[in-house]
């Protein structure tokens, strides 16, 4: 196959990567699988944007603090003033943010100093996804391949030339393009512990491992504080940061707060492994009892439901609550344009590092950031776009994948491993 330009994944940066390019461009987007299953529909809480220039300054410390000041503070500036022109693009796809009358309504999570986070009930990202999802379904230009793998880069004269991949029948094919997005989410699904689908396994990073591209901050991994306890498998679910932003509490064994719930996140995840240290337990609990049990049931509708499948009615009673791993901060280096330091090749989202979050993602601010630099991945391709020559046809040799999941999994983990040892 032969495609202008090649994006792979379905979550919210490369959705809005691909709609914020020409509609005379022709745009293959490859998910690993079905389109709907990015951990971009799993986003709670919201998205932050900046309400007025008085709240810059709050917005841009607020960050750089969360993230122990290691942020990449042109980054920080370019996603908060980037801010509210993606809120109207996305309200001009028909995404619905909550409203008191005619105007937006703001909530508050952990770290932030005001209320600056717009949001749908408690599925804020399924709300934003679903819209850019559909829109990219409408548009002749796009063609969205779902249950297709990334296996390798097509890589010539240090430039990438587009993907090796294999779709749900192990069938290999090679996807040519001029220029290549890579937006494939994190990797949760290498751990044994995660909010993330279970298929996000870090493939792009262990591809930038493979040609040598360059990575930052690959053990930058954030550990959200509150997911639901349970003993079952699989992906944790996750209990938003804008609960405890509303006003829950967190409790130990015998009832007693322990922690300030809005400490930005790695701080009150380690509160509460502290504190299931001392108590010898394998959780604590999370108490809702400070919200009015109406706004309990209209602001987070998904997370009662899902409580109340589980035996727990968070309108009467505490619920189990274990911090697992959820963001990943590192990924690929990439500049203010979202290119990576291979020619012809870019990246955004959760897999991309372009310094927004530091050592620690604020919360909030994980669509925004996605958002904002998948656009000016977009408008970087187009300022400059040339066409790849005619280049030599693509063998395929299917022996070098034959165990590709296991061999990318373990250099990156081997990766992750020896940057943490690099930094202790």
């Amino acid at each position: 196959m032969k495609t202008d330009i090649l994006v792979v994944g379905s979550g919210v940066a490369g959705l809005y990567c691909a709609l914020n390019l020409p509609k005379e461009k022709n745009i293959i987007i490859v998910t690993k699988n079905i389109a709907r299953r990015s951990d971009s529909y799993l986003a709670q809480g919201g998205i932050c944007v900046l309400r007025d220039e008085a709240d810059y300054d709050a917005f841009y410390e607020d960050t750089m603090k969360a993230g122990h000041y290691e942020n990449n503070p042109d980054s920080v500036h370019i996603m908060i003033h980037s801010s509210r022109e993606v809120i109207s693009d996305l309200v001009s796809f028909g995404v619905r943010f909550e409203k008191n009358g005619g105007n937006f309504a703001y909530t508050r999570e952990g770290a932030h100093t005001n209320s600056r986070i717009l949001f749908h009930e408690d599925e804020t990202g399924k709300e934003i996804t679903s819209h850019l999802l559909k829109e990219a379904e409408s548009r002749e230009n796009i063609t969205i391949m779902e249950n297709y793998t990334m296996v390798d880069l097509i890589c010539e004269n240090k430039e990438c030339h587009g993907i090796i991949g294999q779709d749900e029948n192990g069938v290999y094919s090679a996807i040519q393009a001029d220029y290549t997005v890579l937006a494939t989410g994190g990797i949760g699904g290498i751990f044994e512990h995660s909010t993330n689908y279970r298929h996000l396994t870090g493939d792009a990073v262990a591809l930038a491992l493979k040609y040598g591209i360059r990575l930052q901050h690959i053990d930058y991994i954030q550990i959200h504080p509150t997911t639901l306890y349970t003993e079952k498998e699989g992906r944790k679910f996750l209990i938003s940061e804008s609960v405890r932003g509303e006003g829950a509490v967190l409790l130990n064994a015998k009832g007693e707060r322990f922690v300030n719930e809005l400490l930005p996140r790695d701080v009150v995840a380690n509160a509460i492994f502290a504190e299931m240290k001392k108590e010898g337990s394998k959780h604590v609990w999370l108490s809702m009892a400070p919200i009015p049990v109406e706004e309990i049931r209209t602001h987070f509708p998904n997370i009662c439901q899902r409580c109340l499948e589980e035996g727990y009615d968070v309108t009467k009673e505490p619920i189990p609550v274990v911090p697992s791993q959820h963001y990943f901060m590192g990924g690929i280096a990439v500049d203010r344009y979202s290119k990576t330091s291979m020619n012809r090749l870019y990246a955004a989202g959760e897999t991309a590092c372009n310094g927004v979050h530091g050592r620690n993602r604020l919360a909030s601010n994980s669509l925004l950031e996605s958002l904002v630099f998948a656009k000016r991945a977009a408008r970087h391709i187009m300022e400059g776009y040339m066409e790849v020559s005619a280049g030599t046809e693509i063998t395929i040799d299917e022996t070098r994948y034959k165990n590709y999941k296991e061999e990318y999994k373990e250099a990156v983990l081997a990766a992750i491993e020896k940057e943490r040892l690099s930094h202790e």
